[in-house]
């Protein structure tokens, strides 16, 4: 009788090898998620402990500004929390007149732009020009600032920018209104302050308070310098002028509203340089004195990416106040006023119009007509023989201005 072979069962042996290899790819899973998971941590604190690394062997300053020491400057708010840091280490460093300094970054484009801000918030720092050597490294970077004078020649400019600002802030209470400390800057700056591109120290308060020489970067810090003084709040804002290149003004803040304001284009000086037009002295330019954008930017275009606070107010725009200002044309009406400028003896009469082609329909007739009669009616009033008169047109302003003689 012939044995019958068992036949040997596959199948449950090949299940409990499937079971295994299923529970060893489980394990690596949970094990590799496990290790992701806690991958993060890991790499914070090789990161935390690279900081520290950093900070241990880095001989950076102890900050001892205090954040209301800065927390006025406009263009330290645009910072992140670390730029501020940087802020702080270039501010107090350039303030002691260090030789060298380190700052918590190794990025020379981010340190350029945060030191030029600085600049840009503290017109009184006259002794820096914003040049500077710098070693760069990773996370850091050792700086070596570059300064117009040093020492006691530092402390004589400080003395003297001191007595300038004196002088200047003794014609103007802080107790007189907004507008009118606004204003008597304004006026100040422009009668003693001339604009010379070749002026040493231009880009400084120096220039322009002492020296009394500048271009717009000068009159423009002086302009903020002052105003802070006199407890107004004052940005120095930058651009450019369309054919003439980089520029720089400033925005007021007046009774709640801010208010665009240009010193620069207030000058005669400039103004002649410009037109080519014999100003008389003493003569101001108004049109950019407490202007809104829409008047401003029609000339100046902003610095791309600065949030600047939008001006839209024309309540304290100098023609809207005083009368100058039309929405239409009319040559009698328009005689009518320039003749009443002439009684009064007034150095000057000025007309804007409210846009570009209402001031090309008036131009023509202005220019050829009414001014000419105007300067009869002035040689008849005062008995002159011959009549000295001259004008200058502003078609970015949509203004006309005669300058009269009455000698």
């Amino acid at each position: 009788m012939r044995r019958r072979k068992k036949k040997k069962r596959i199948f449950p042996l090949i299940f409990m090898l499937l079971i295994c290899i299923g529970f060893c790819t489980w394990m690596i899973k949970e094990a590799a998620t496990l290790y992701i998971q806690k991958l993060p941590e890991n790499i914070n604190a090789i990161k935390e402990a690279a900081v520290q690394t950093v900070e241990d062997e880095v001989p950076f300053s102890e900050i001892i500004i205090d954040e209301a020491e800065v927390d006025s400057g406009f263009y330290y708010h645009l910072l992140n929390d670390e730029q501020r840091l940087i802020y702080k280490e270039i501010l107090q460093a350039v303030r002691d007149q260090a030789e060298s300094f380190y700052i918590h970054t190794g990025d020379t484009e981010e340190f350029s732009k945060i030191y030029e801000y600085l600049l840009y918030d503290r017109p009184e720092i006259f002794w820096c020009t914003g040049g500077t050597q710098i070693t760069s490294y990773t996370d850091y970077a050792e700086v070596y600032p570059a300064y117009i004078c040093l020492g006691d020649e530092k402390a004589q400019r400080a003395v003297q920018i001191e007595e300038a600002t004196n002088a200047c802030l003794a014609g103007i209470s802080t107790e007189a209104p907004e507008y009118d400390r606004i204003r008597y800057v304004f006026e100040y700056l422009v009668n003693t302050v001339d604009y010379n591109l070749a002026a040493p120290d231009n880009q400084n308060i120096y220039s322009s308070l002492v020296n009394r020489v500048s271009v717009c970067a000068g009159y423009s810090r002086a302009a903020q310098y002052l105003l802070q003084r006199l407890g107004i709040e004052c940005i120095y804002a930058i651009g450019t002028i369309p054919q003439q290149g980089p520029h720089a003004w400033n925005i007021v803040r007046c009774n709640g509203q801010y208010y665009h304001m240009d010193v620069t284009f207030g000058d005669p000086v400039f103004l002649q340089e410009e037109s080519g037009a014999n100003i008389p002295i003493g003569s101001i330019n108004y049109g950019y004195l407490c202007c809104a954008d829409s008047e401003l930017y029609r000339s100046h275009t902003p610095e791309p990416g600065i949030p600047y606070p939008e001006c839209p107010s024309m309540d304290l725009d100098f023609y809207v106040l005083n009368g100058m200002f039309y929405d239409g044309y009319d040559s009698y009406v328009m005689l009518q006023n320039m003749n009443q400028s002439v009684y009064e003896m007034r150095p000057s009469f000025s007309c804007k119009f409210s846009y570009y082609d209402l001031y090309l329909q008036a131009h023509d007739d202005i220019i050829n007509n009414v001014i000419p009669q105007a300067a009869q009616t002035l040689a008849v009033y005062y008995g002159l023989e011959t009549v000295w008169y001259t004008y200058v047109e502003d078609p970015m302003m949509s203004v006309i201005t005669v300058y009269w003689g009455y000698q």
